[in-house]
């Protein structure tokens, strides 16, 4: 499931914690469900709202354990890992249904147990399983998932390739202070603290550019220089890629050796035990994917977030567990990638979402051979903030999306107070995905289908978390969402078959 491992320790290590794993679940069952996506994708959202549904009979017609009334109980439950901190769950859903806020974005990982008692759809089961199954779920930050591939990188390939990155298109000018300074500090004058500092904090104002919301930019290692948490100002996160290294190695005592030694420093205590004792560890996965976001930013933003899951995808090993095998290694065996904000389209181009995000992932799926039934694409909402209209306009009739733009949004000089509700036609996705990757005059079409491949122009907005309506009774009801029980039953269906 991963690149390469760095030791023959790591190697041990995670065998004996598959072996642990194993006589654990022979008395509790249990699946280990991964959710990681890049900023800005609404990864606490899909959790919050997954369990937000499960625990209050959310409407879930695709997710055939509760359509067929076989899930008897749902609750919440102490986590198996007690040096992970809790997904605060009950925090996240009171800001969504309480407050009408979007809760705060992941910034480390974190971990929630739920588990349901259920009825087996086979009779034999029946006889045989407890018919109990615990889903952990580990929220953890796509940027580490990226940092992932640099267990197989030295500290050469790892200049070279960021500096690749750093030197087009937008990049260009936002590393350009960065480039300049690693450049005139040079990489064999003496090690010097104050010169590596000011060189990472140099680099890493560029990552924070690159991915600040008018770039969008996604393929951003090493992940923790954007979220360092309690690791900032250690040496393990003051160093950087250096420009145009020399051939041979590095001179004894030279700032090049210092990056160097620092940069395998992350990759020791920061990298590989998050690969060992985590990702090595999950069992299903799900990568959340803010298509419309680089969509809205264009070509150059779309191009990078293809490269990033490639590099995600890459990390997975395609396969199907054997009980012998997953004794001593386990694999990712279903992955989903899912196009949140489905709600910010009407529904008449959710499938042209879905062939957009095919496409973003289609190369690299092809490359490791993950496909068919072990990888799959949706566009889904995790929290529906929106709900479908028409309007009449000039004579002719649109499909709009209703809510509330969160408080500072703009719609054509407007500026929205966050209680206002408006209707907004946000623009049609193109028939061809391949429209988005390619510029017009390389794209080859015909003259006469020219004008139908043609982007138009798209408006995408923030909008508030809806209110949650009540039953007659008083009951609240759970929260809206859009596919979010497609992505259960291909994620967790046949485990409570």
């Amino acid at each position: 499931m991963a690149p390469i491992l760095s030791s023959f320790k790591d190697d041990a290590l995670i065998v004996l914690d598959n072996l642990a794993d194993r006589a654990s679940r022979l008395v509790n069952p249990a699946v280990r469900l991964g959710v990681t996506g890049l900023s800005r994708a609404g990864k606490t959202v899909f959790i919050s709202s997954l369990v937000h549904n499960l625990l209050n009979g959310g409407r879930l017609p695709v997710f055939e354990p509760i359509r067929s009334g076989r899930v008897s109980k749902v609750r919440l439950q102490p986590q198996p890992d007690d040096a992970v901190p809790r997904f605060q769950y009950e925090d996240h859903i009171a800001a969504l249904v309480r407050d009408r806020v979007w809760p705060d974005s992941t910034r480390a990982i974190s971990q929630l147990r739920i588990t349901l008692d259920y009825e087996s759809a086979s009779g034999w089961n029946r006889m045989f399983s407890p018919g109990r199954l615990s889903i952990d779920i580990v929220d953890y930050p796509g940027e580490w998932l990226l940092d992932l591939p640099l267990l197989g990188q030295d500290f050469r390939e790892f200049s070279e390739s960021t500096v690749r990155r750093a030197r087009a298109g937008t990049r260009a000018t936002l590393s350009r202070e960065w480039l300049a300074l690693a450049s005139v500090s040079g990489a064999t004058v003496a090690a010097d603290e104050g010169s590596a500092r000011r060189i990472a904090e140099s680099f890493t104002a560029y990552l924070q550019a690159c991915k600040a919301d008018d770039r969008s930019l996604s393929t951003l290692p090493p992940g923790r220089f954007l979220m360092p948490g309690d690791l900032e100002g250690s040496p393990a996160l003051t160093f950087s890629p250096l420009p145009d290294l020399p051939q041979g190695r590095a001179p004894k005592g030279s700032l090049w050796a210092m990056m160097e030694r620092r940069y395998e420093a992350y990759k020791t205590h920061v990298v590989s035990p998050f690969f060992r004792e985590h990702f090595a560890r999950l069992d299903r996965q799900i990568v959340l994917v803010d298509a419309l976001q680089a969509i809205n930013r264009g070509q150059e933003a779309l191009s990078d977030l293809e490269q990033a899951l490639a590099d995600v995808l890459a990390c997975f090993r395609p396969g199907t567990n054997s009980w012998l095998s997953s004794l001593f290694t386990r694999r990712i065996d279903r992955v989903l990638i899912a196009a949140t904000k489905a709600d910010h389209l009407h529904h008449e181009s959710h499938d042209r979402l879905e062939r957009i995000t095919a496409r973003l992932v289609s190369r690299a799926a092809e490359r490791i051979g993950m496909s068919g039934a072990g990888l799959e694409v949706m566009a889904l909402a995790s929290v529906r903030a929106t709900r479908e209209a028409t309007v009449s306009h000039d004579g002719h009739t649109l499909p709009v999306i209703v809510g509330t733009p969160i408080a500072g949004e703009r719609i054509n000089g407007d500026v929205f107070d966050g209680e206002r509700k408006t209707a907004i036609f946000p623009g049609d996705l193109p028939e061809d995905p391949e429209v988005l990757f390619e510029p017009m005059n390389g794209h080859r079409v015909s003259k006469s289908t020219e004008a139908e491949c043609a982007i138009p122009e798209l408006n995408f907005v923030r909008f508030r978390p809806p209110p949650l309506e009540e039953t007659r009774g008083g009951l609240k009801l759970s929260v809206p969402h859009i596919r979010l029980d497609r992505a259960m039953q291909f994620l967790l269906g046949d485990r409570l078959a």
